[in-house]
C-alpha cells in the first residue's frame, strides 16, 4: 500500500526533510510538577525510537540514531499505513500488558521471536509533509498527531490536564513506569535534557555498565556493575535478581567473547568474577543507592543495545 498524498498544511515553517533528529530527552526530578502550565503522560518502559516516513520508505532509528528498520518489521508495518507525504514521528516501542503496564524485559523477550505484540506508543510529531514542526507548541503538535495515527495501529500517548502529583501517585498505584510532564506550549528541544520535559519514575532506573559475571559452579550467579564517571568506571554493585534462563543465556553468549584478565574498574574490588571488556550496558531497576554510589536491592531488567 503507498502512501496516500496529502496536500502539506499550512503549520509549522517549510523545510527540507532534515534525516535524524537528536531526540529531546526528559530531565529526571524529585517531584512532579502541578499546575495548568503542565501536561502529563504516562512513562513507558521500551525503546525509545524515532520514525521517519519519506520517499514512500518508512525507516526506524534508536535514540543514538542507529537504523532499526529491520528489527521492529510490525512497527514498520504499521507505520507504513499513516496518510502523510513525509513525517517524523517521536515514540516508543513497547509491549502492553492487559493492564496497561509495559515492561522492558518482556520487550527483549518478544524481540527475540516473532516480534507480534510490539506497539508503537506517538508522542511528538516533529515534521509533516514537508513542513517542520518543533517550533510549534507541544499541544498543538500533538493534536496533529493524535489525527495522523487514529486509522492505525499506533497508538498516541493521551496527555493528562490534571494535577502532577496526583497522577504520579495513581500511576504508581497501577504499577505504571512512571510519569513524564511537559510544558503544554514547549518547543521540541532538539538534542537537549530539558527542564520543559520532565519525568519520575515509581521505581530508580539506571543504565550501568557490566563490568564481569558472577558463576556458582557452572550456574548463573548474577552481574557486577559499573557507572561511567569521565574515564573511570566505579564499581556500582552485583545485581543478583531479574534473570531467567533466556536472559542468563543471552548474557552468558554476550559476555563471554569480552573475558579479560583483569578488573576493569578503576579502583580494585575485592570480589571474584568473570571480569569481561566493559562494552555492554543493563538497565538496572533498584530501591535505592548507598553513600558511595551502589545500587540497593537491584534488578536486572535488559541489555540496552539501543544506547
Amino acid at each position: 500500500m503507498a502512501f496516500q498524498r496529502r496536500k502539506p498544511e499550512t503549520i509549522g515553517v517549510k523545510a527540507l526533510f532534515p534525516g535524524f533528529i537528536a531526540p529531546a530527552l526528559a530531565s529526571p526530578i524529585e517531584k512532579v510538577p502541578g499546575g495548568s502550565r503542565w501536561i502529563h503522560e504516562i512513562k513507558f518502559d521500551g525503546y525509545r525510537v524515532q520514525v521517519h516516513l519519506a520517499h514512500e520508505e518508512v525507516k526506524i532509528y534508536t535514540r543514538r540514531g542507529h537504523d532499526w528498520t529491520k528489527r521492529f518489521k510490525k512497527i514498520t508495518h504499521d507505520a507504513w499505513h499513516i496518510s502523510a507525504a513525509s513525517a517524523i514521528i517521536d515514540g516508543e516501542v513497547v509491549v502492553p500488558s492487559a493492564s496497561g503496564a509495559t515492561d522492558f524485559s518482556v520487550l527483549q523477550n518478544e524481540l527475540r521471536g516473532s516480534s507480534t505484540k510490539i506497539v508503537l506508543v506517538a508522542f511528538d510529531l516533529l515534521f509533516f509533509n514537508g513542513r517542520d514542526l518543533r517550533k510549534l507548541p507541544l499541544i498543538e503538535r500533538k493534536a496533529v498527531l493524535k489525527t495522523l495515527v487514529a486509522s492505525t495501529d499506533i497508538q498516541f500517548s493521551e496527555s493528562f490536564e490534571v494535577e502532577g502529583p496526583e497522577m504520579f501517585a495513581h500511576a504508581c498505584k497501577l504499577g505504571l513506569e512512571g510519569v513524564v510532564s511537559k510544558v503544554r506550549d514547549s518547543v521540541y528541544p532538539t538534542g537537549a535534557r530539558s527542564r520543559d520535559w520532565v519525568k519520575k519514575t515509581c521505581a530508580q532506573r539506571e543504565t550501568l555498565t557490566i563490568a564481569g559475571f558472577a558463576l556458582d559452579g557452572n550456574k548463573w550467579d548474577g552481574i557486577y556493575v559499573g557507572r561511567r564517571k569521565g574515564d573511570e568506571l566505579i564499581y556500582a554493585g552485583k545485581v543478583d535478581h531479574g534473570f531467567d534462563k533466556a536472559s542468563a543465556a543471552d548474557l552468558r553468549k554476550r559476555l563471554t567473547p569480552l573475558i579479560r584478565k583483569t578488573q576493569p574498574y578503576t579502583k580494585r574490588i575485592t570480589h571474584k568474577a568473570v571480569w569481561v571488556e566493559p562494552d555492554v550496558l543493563a538497565e538496572i531497576e533498584y530501591r535505592a543507592k548507598s553513600a558511595d554510589g551502589k545500587v540497593r536491592h537491584p534488578f536486572f531488567r535488559g541489555v540496552r543495545e539501543d544506547l
